[in-house]
């Protein structure tokens, strides 16, 4: 539903933009991420820890979406991708994010593009708990069997991939 992280905003910007680029023949060579928020989310990423955990799932949108581009990546080849993320308490539930994607383009020219996105954060992945939260009671409530079957299963092996 929402990917290792509920990519919902950025990460899920990136993966868009990152796949359009190289799906058109854009190679880009630098991808550099500045996000600042001042909410539980902002102060749990001021870990080292859990922001090394983030900066991997932001970091793999990209790998996975060159790795799969031999024409414009040799092997082992990626771009420069830099995340920093910073907490601060005064601008709440605002996440503020800006990006900047360097690519080269025809006979080795550059092109950058340079977004900026301000969102409020939990209203943002509200929908999506929302959408887990009715998808577990749906799987809660079906049951299913097959001719090989004579009682009815219910899927509680989903319900624990969604827990």
């Amino acid at each position: 539903i929402g990917g290792d992280d509920f990519k919902s905003g950025q990460t899920k910007m990136k993966s868009v933009l990152v796949d359009f680029l190289v799906g058109a023949g854009l190679k880009p060579e630098s991808i550099v991420s500045y996000n600042h928020l001042g909410n539980n989310d902002g102060m749990n990423l001021s870990a080292p820890a859990q922001f090394r955990s983030k900066e991997i799932s932001k970091s793999n949108v990209v790998d996975d979406m060159v790795a799969s581009n031999h024409i414009l990546y040799e092997k082992g080849e990626h771009p420069d991708h830099v995340v920093v993320i910073k907490y601060v308490p005064h601008v709440g539930d605002s996440k503020r994010a800006m990006d900047e994607y360097t690519s080269t383009i025809f006979m080795n020219g550059q092109n950058t593009i340079v977004m900026h996105n301000t969102c409020e954060d939990s209203l943002l992945a509200a929908p999506l708990i929302l959408d887990l939260i009715i998808l577990t009671e749906l799987f809660e409530r079906v049951t299913w069997k097959t001719d090989a079957v004579e009682e009815y299963q219910s899927f509680h092996p989903v319900l624990a991939v969604l827990s």
